[in-house]
């Protein structure tokens, strides 16, 4: 379990590594260079910590071997989710498709598998489970919502949401960490 902790640790320090490329980078009426400098170094780090908690996050353990249901069928879902809401944004709500509905998408298939092998390993149950799943289907509502909406905001306020999902992300995965703590 020291790689899940590990894992989800460091992509809640990625978040907040995120939140400051991003605040530096993107600020309204502000010109900053988003890949040189301090900028380029601050999204350097925060990639290494993402790979880097999605590997621990992911890495096979004994101890956490069983599944709930098939892992297949989540990565498959989240494929299928992925292509989905990419249509949907881009022809229903004509929105661009950029990285970030990767990023969401990804994410929640992440928490969601790592649920389940926590969930058919008998490491986490009960109520501890559920109000973990709650907290990523609502962190994965609010960022959909925010995603769809980011391109009809006025600048300050875009810039303010874009920055929520990374928020909500980072505390549904140290609301994991509190449950797992708790076992």
């Amino acid at each position: 379990m020291r790689h899940i902790i590990t894992g989800q640790i460091l992509l809640i320090v990625c978040c907040i590594f995120y939140m400051i490329w991003w605040y530096r980078g993107f600020k309204p009426n502000v010109e900053a260079d988003r890949l040189g400098g301090i900028n380029g170094i601050l999204l350097l780090i925060t990639a290494v910590l993402g790979v880097a908690g999605i590997l621990f996050s992911l890495m096979p353990t004994p101890e956490t071997a069983g599944t709930k249901y098939g892992q297949m069928y989540i990565i498959i879902g989240g494929i299928a989710a992925y292509i989905i809401l990419m249509m949907v944004t881009k022809y229903a709500f004509n929105r661009i498709v950029t990285s970030e509905l990767f990023l969401i998408v990804g994410w929640t298939i992440l928490e969601l598998s790592l649920l389940n092998r926590l969930d058919g390993s008998n490491l986490l149950s009960g109520t501890g489970l559920m109000v973990v799943y709650v907290s990523v289907v609502l962190a994965f509502i609010i960022s959909m919502i925010l995603y769809v909406a980011y391109y009809r905001m006025e600048d300050n306020a875009a810039f303010y949401s874009a920055m929520v999902p990374l928020v909500t992300e980072a505390a549904s995965m140290g609301m994991l960490l509190v449950m797992l703590l708790k076992q």
